[in-house]
């Protein structure tokens, strides 16, 4: 089934329309089995953003008979389209890259292979290589219990699955053989060479089980063809301390030292991966700041100079999985290269609803136990904003630290803890993301504080304050120098840096485009959020109310100085 929609010049969404999206996400977690009417609204909404700037064709999913809480709609994107292809309306002549039938009938035996049925999809173009996302590989189970039950539960035309019936005997290293071929066939298919593994255990184990397995442990070696790459990653609940840490990730690590993490670090030995020149022994060493860039730095370089796709999965693939998809997705958009045709807030509905959303990411679960790893990933644009991580530089990658890069809104003074902040009294000299909306990206730089929130996506304020370790305010910042600067000025560099910032560089570097987007979309998912997920479930504590403590305590309140 060829699918294809004509472009528009007008911005397909609004900002109300991510404000509800996020409304809808925080009360309801995605099952296209369960009927999800609104799903398919924002279903048709991400193929609207989709064809503004790509060929693609569409596989159903509509019952959930692939997936059930996979989208109704699978999308295959083709190529990009040119200037000249966006002023056609329409392409129906045009031949698809895939066979559609093909391709459904090999995702339905390729499913079995991983945990849940999550099969690999292609999500990301670039250059014309896929990146795909996944769950790990199911164990023999799950596998045997899975096909069994479709079985058991599938119409009279439906297909059997990898088996005629749940009864009939099959050595396990024969079906293991069988369905994880499915699986290497479905990624040879979609060109997939790489796969980057985020779990950090070699196999999930529950009750003394193993409920899922990995690449990087079969037995077979049937993945040796494919380079696997293991970079463990904490789960989602790690971010629960990160909340607990008032949003900071600073100088915050994980523990390695816990019974259940037995994966190692291993990116092979090839040269591709050398030219990055990181030190990948010292990863137990970073903070969570430092390994998600180093990472997201990794998967960009195997994008930019590997001649093939990536995978990207961690156990379920809904977590950290669309954290490094949506990562991904907006720093290749912010150089321009992908989506180049949508606008900010179309760009974060697209990664909200398309990435997060319609893949299963169960939010509601996520916020009501506080491991908030969707906000720590829009909070993280910040620390991918500099040009270090952008694709298209002329220059070779090199380690990133967060003394790397400074911005327009960034001057050499050290940030500031509350007086009833514990961590005060043990400051171990990071900078302190205070604000749930104003988290700066390097060592060193300034904490800034919002004294006003609006119902608008671009919070206005009636003044910035840089403040100095001591709490004394250390000069006028602007509204563009800061991160909450109004979205409608971003793309200027007419602003001025205040004194103290200027004594404190010799060089002013001016703001990239790269930066100015990333940020544009940070501070609309900001006020959604904030609107939306803290005001809606009566979270005054944490963010809101750190921002009004330190208001209180330079006095001002609400805008008033």
């Amino acid at each position: 089934m060829l699918l294809t929609m004509t472009s528009s010049s007008t911005e397909a969404v609004s900002k109300e329309d991510i404000h509800e999206l996020l409304e809808h996400s925080v009360k309801n977690t995605h099952k296209v089995k369960d009927g999800d009417i609104k799903g398919d609204f924002i279903m048709e909404k991400c193929l609207l953003l989709f064809s503004k700037d790509y060929k693609y064709s569409v596989i159903t999913n509509f019952n959930g008979e692939l997936c059930g809480h996979y989208p109704s709609k699978i999308i295959l994107l083709e190529y990009q389209l040119t200037e000249g292809d966006q002023k056609k309306d329409n392409f129906h002549g045009v031949e698809s890259v895939y066979d559609t039938t093909q391709m459904r009938e090999l995702i339905k035996q390729a499913r079995y292979a991983r945990c849940r049925s999550r099969f690999a999809v292609p999500v990301i173009m670039y250059e014309g290589k896929h990146v795909c996302r996944s769950a790990t590989l199911a164990s023999g189970a799950e596998m045997y219990g899975r096909s069994g039950l479709d079985f058991l539960f599938s119409g009279p035309e439906a297909s059997l699955g990898p088996m005629s019936s749940p009864e009939e005997e099959e050595p396990e290293l024969q079906m293991f053989d069988r369905l994880r071929g499915q699986d290497k066939k479905l990624l040879r298919n979609l060109s997939v060479k790489y796969i980057c593994d985020l779990m950090v255990e070699k196999k999930k184990v529950k009750f003394g089980m193993n409920i899922t397995s990995s690449e990087k442990v079969d037995k077979e070696n049937r993945y040796a063809d494919f380079h696997i790459l293991t970079t463990p990653y904490p789960g989602c609940e790690f971010f629960k301390e990160w909340k607990d840490n008032s949003y900071t990730g600073e100088t915050m690590m994980f523990d390695w030292s816990q019974d259940f993490v037995d994966a190692v670090l291993d990116v092979p030995d090839d040269p591709l991966f050398a030219q990055l020149g990181l030190d990948w022994t010292k990863y137990r060493k970073w903070d969570i700041m430092q390994l998600t860039q180093n990472y997201l730095l990794l998967q960009l370089h195997i994008l930019k100079e590997g001649d093939s796709g990536l995978l990207v999965h961690c156990i379920s693939g809904w977590d950290r999985t669309p954290m490094f998809i949506s990562l991904l997705r907006l720093s290749l958009w912010a150089d321009g290269i992908i989506h180049a045709s949508l606008t900010p807030t179309e760009i974060l509905y697209l990664t909200l609803a398309y990435d997060w959303y319609l893949f299963g990411h169960n939010l509601p679960d996520r916020v009501h136990k506080g491991e908030e790893i969707l906000f720590f990933c829009f909070n993280f644009l910040t620390h991918i904003a500099s040009d270090d991580f952008s694709a298209i530089k002329k220059r070779e990658p090199k380690h990133v630290s967060r003394n790397v890069s400074r911005h327009n809104s960034e001057c050499n003074i050290e940030g500031v803890l509350l007086d009833n902040d514990p961590r005060r009294l043990s400051y171990r000299g990071s900078n302190t993301s205070i604000s749930s909306i104003g988290s700066s990206s390097v060592e060193g730089a300034p904490t800034f504080f919002s004294t006003n929130e609006s119902d608008d996506d671009s919070v206005k304020t009636n003044g910035w304050q840089v403040v100095s370790s001591t709490g004394s305010l250390r000069g006028l910042v602007s509204s563009h120098d800061s991160p909450l600067s109004d979205s409608n000025s971003s793309g200027g560099h007419g602003s001025s840096r205040p004194s103290s910032c200027q004594e404190a560089t010799e060089t002013v570097i001016p703001e990239s485009q790269r930066w100015n987007k990333l940020d544009s979309v940070r501070r609309i998912f900001h006020n959604a959020y904030t609107n939306k997920i803290i005001a809606s479930n009566g979270r005054k504590g944490g963010i809101s109310n750190l921002l009004d403590q330190f208001a209180e305590k330079v006095g001002f309140k609400s805008g008033k100085t």
